[in-house]
């Protein structure tokens, strides 16, 4: 990182802030849970992604737009883990409004974690040394791994920790293929992004070259 690029993300509020809105989210969040075990499974993952977060804007800060993606997931799924995601509110009026068999929540925060979690791994790709097309597909890996990741996790860690919360952890539903549904959901929301990311991407670059002119 050059010393003007550190000066500029040592100025940089905006992760600040929106730590802050975070951190208000998160408390208001944590009053009256409908499930205080649920609520502290579902946290347990999302204390450590604050940390690796946090790790890494020290080392190689993300842009202001990838840290305002990362807080909109993680603001959404404190709404999820508040209500155990099976019951949201947001779920039950998307059940209502187009007859669905079950409260889907959980598959749009999955979903959502592929949409908004692209950029910021692709900017984490590119800020390793990896070259275009290659940060995309690194990208796009990540999401596919870390969501199916995440699937196995979820389950080591309801069994271990509280087997008695586990069917409201996991979130299925009675349904059998949930897992294996949420994975796709987020692959999904990836394929959409990249695209988008890359377009983003090049219309920056092209910015850039033409202010330095």
């Amino acid at each position: 990182m050059t010393t003007e690029a550190a000066r500029s993300d040592k100025h940089n509020r905006l992760p600040f802030i929106l730590a802050g809105i975070y951190a208000v989210i998160w408390a208001v969040a944590a009053v009256g849970p409908v499930s205080r075990e649920d609520w502290l499974l579902e946290n347990l993952l999302v204390f450590l992604t604050l940390g690796i977060v946090v790790w890494g804007y020290r080392r190689r800060p993300l842009s202001n737009g990838s840290y305002v993606l990362i807080t909109i997931f993680m603001a959404t799924h404190a709404v999820g883990a508040h209500y155990t995601y099976a019951e949201a509110p947001p779920g039950f009026w998307m059940q209502d409004a187009f007859g669905f068999e079950r409260n889907h929540y959980d598959r749009v925060i999955h979903f959502a974690y592929g949409l908004l979690f692209a950029l910021p791994f692709r900017e984490l790709a590119a800020r390793t040394g990896t070259r275009r097309p290659w940060d995309s597909a690194f990208a796009a890996s990540a999401i596919f791994a870390s969501s199916a990741l995440y699937e196995i996790i979820e389950w080591a860690v309801a069994m271990i920790v509280s087997p008695e919360a586990a069917l409201a952890y996991l979130g299925t539903q009675g349904d059998p293929f949930d897992a294996q549904k949420d994975s796709a959901m987020a692959m999904i929301g990836a394929i959409i992004a990249l695209p988008i990311a890359a377009m983003v991407a090049k219309w920056a670059r092209k910015n850039r070259s033409t202010a330095k002119t």
